[in-house]
């Protein structure tokens, strides 16, 4: 644990920051990286069902259930102190109806739910380092068969992992290459996005259209995350192309 001007960080592992709250403004996302992982809603605006791998702090699935009161969110985390930190010092909530943790190992819990949601959110670290368990073919493939038909998957990596293009090319075999990338505003993290039976190419004005209505209910960059979109990913005026993730983030 650290604090400094306000804010507390989860360190685990080492000095790498795993989640922060702002203890003045905790309902907020505090981490760019977060933020860019909530632009899955510009693909799954109301998902029924998330399931999260890897808590930290709990910052996105707290804001994910505070903000989207139709949607139930199960999160998988292998660190059961993990958890009690989060309780007691990141204002993260108590199980209830819309919220579950499961103390698992998130690979075999994806093996043991297929077709079980619409977004599924990986994110979990060790002292700024993935999982070994968290990168292979099998978890993606797993990953595949987690989501139901049209979900979306956002899998956070650190923009100078080295076998970044790799991943990306593990994910895109899980998900038949409908893959698109968006950097962290800070550019310390990139975010996958991989979709399960989605069209190869959205038009951009209709993710215009969902980030202004999206405006209404989320304090998030939404726009500035469709910038982003542009920046690494094939596309053509009218649409993006989801497809060649690994070439675009080179």
């Amino acid at each position: 644990m650290s604090e400094e001007d306000g804010v507390r960080s989860l360190h685990l592992g080492g000095d790498a920051i795993q989640s922060s709250i702002r203890l003045d403004r905790p309902d907020e996302l505090a981490l760019d990286y977060t933020r860019a992982m909530m632009a899955f809603l510009l693909f799954q605006p109301l998902p029924r069902e998330v399931l999260m791998i890897g808590l930290g702090g709990g910052s996105m699935a707290r804001y994910i259930h505070q903000r989207m009161p139709e949607t139930r969110t199960t999160v998988v985390e292998i660190n059961a102190k993990v958890l009690a930190v989060a309780r007691s010092m990141f204002h993260f909530p108590a199980d209830d109806a819309r919220l579950k943790v499961e103390i698992a190992d998130g690979a075999d819990y994806l093996c043991e739910h297929a077709g079980s949601a619409d977004v599924l959110l990986v994110d979990g670290f060790d002292d700024g380092k993935q999982p070994a368990a968290l990168c292979t073919q099998a978890f993606y493939d797993a990953a595949y068969a987690a989501l139901r038909s049209g979900g979306v998957m956002a899998v956070n990596f650190m923009a100078e992992e080295r076998k970044l293009d790799v991943f990306l090319q593990r994910i895109e075999r899980s998900f038949d290459e409908r893959v698109v990338c968006l950097h962290a505003a800070d550019r310390v993290n990139l975010i996958a996005f991989a979709f399960k039976r989605q069209p190869q190419e959205l038009a951009w004005a209709e993710l215009k259209k969902r980030a202004r209505l999206l405006n209404k209910i989320h304090d998030l960059p939404l726009e500035d995350f469709i910038t982003g979109l542009k920046e690494l990913n094939p596309h053509t005026q009218a649409k993006l192309k989801l497809r060649a993730a690994a070439a675009a983030a080179d």
